[in-house]
């Protein structure tokens, strides 16, 4: 009787598209198909396809083996590209084009090295940005949250993918995901800010989209342009300087400052400077956030889809701003 009740459940759970969340190793990940369904906790079906449509530069944002918007905007961004019903949904249909986009496993082991524990870490940062500005550096805090970041994922599914394995000592094997996106597209023709969707899509001559990122985008107390810009020049690894006359909610001085360089900068890894004064596109400090929360009017992206982004623009590359922004208003940051 226990046998078969055990059998029956591992049916319900299989029949339930994983309402009960598999173990995610990298076996498991790796050799997941499609399964109907909308699971409640990570997933390894739904982790291989946000692997899958990153590499694809279709980017979910945080890559946690979870549902969310975010995920949805990439699945329906993939769909519309590639002439299937975008409904934002992982479909049969678009399960078999997604695996079709790349062959090599989601899941590789990586050896950790000396670099990645060295630092220098930043283990305390205040939230209140004139404290920022007393740091000399803003960089990581840890090396579990360093190497999270470099493969696009949060430090939550970073040890669910090393149960009881540290991050501070070079030469210790990780599962991660294989995150390599490839060459950056040749033919880029704009880059279009969708404040009504919270999306940054890159395009080629025809209005093919060649990449898609999630974005936080200005609110209607903070609002972000209207109409065309273009890129006036990339900054990586840029310093933040406040003025005064931006009157942030939670900055109390009235005197300019400037905030030292770091990934968690306030405007992360990558500043894409805009030929409309004071605006950018930009990395942040939370990936969790993006496409969550407003911005103070720049449009923020995960750090590496910025890097991502910066790689592909040039100095004169269009970028085009649309739609309304929706009322909400959840969170400002810069």
């Amino acid at each position: 009787m226990i046998r078969l009740l055990l059998v029956f459940a591992a049916t319900l759970a299989f029949a339930c598209g994983g309402a009960w969340a598999a173990k995610l190793d990298q076996t498991t990940v790796n050799q997941a198909q499609f399964a109907a369904g909308e699971p409640k906790d990570a997933d390894p079906t739904v982790l291989k396809a946000q692997i899958l449509l990153d590499r694809a530069r279709f980017s979910p944002g945080l890559i946690d083996g979870r549902l969310s918007e975010n995920f949805a905007k990439a699945i329906g961004a993939f769909q519309q590209a590639n002439g299937l019903p975008s409904d934002g949904k992982l479909t049969p249909e678009t399960w078999s084009k997604l695996i079709a986009t790349s062959a090599g496993p989601v899941l590789v082991t990586y050896e950790v090295t000396r670099k990645d524990v060295r630092g220098p870490f930043t283990r305390r940062i205040p939230a209140r940005m004139e404290r920022m500005a007393r740091l000399p550096r803003l960089g990581y805090r840890t090396a579990a949250e360093k190497l999270a970041e470099r493969f696009h994922i949060s430090e939550q599914l970073l040890r669910m993918l090393n149960p009881g394995i540290g991050f501070r000592k070079a030469g210790t094997t990780l599962v991660v995901p294989d995150v390599g996106r490839g060459d950056p597209p040749a033919a880029v023709a704009r880059i279009e800010v969708d404040k009504g969707a919270r999306l940054v899509r890159v395009l080629d001559p025809s209005g093919k989209w060649l990449a898609v990122y999630p974005a936080s985008i200005g609110s209607d107390e903070n609002p972000a342009p209207s109409g065309m810009s273009e890129v006036k020049r990339v900054v990586r690894n840029p310093t933040y300087h406040y003025d005064p006359d931006f009157a942030f909610k939670g900055v109390r001085t009235k005197r300019p400052f400037t905030i030292a360089a770091g990934p968690n900068n306030p405007v992360g890894s990558v500043w894409i400077d805009l030929s409309i004064e004071s605006y950018g596109i930009h990395g942040t400090p939370d990936p969790g956030k993006i496409g969550t929360t407003f911005s103070h009017g720049c449009i923020r992206l995960t750090n590496w889809d910025a890097e991502d982004l910066g790689s592909i623009v040039q100095p004169g590359t269009k970028v085009e701003f649309k739609n309304e922004i929706a009322h909400a208003v959840d969170e400002l940051a810069p």
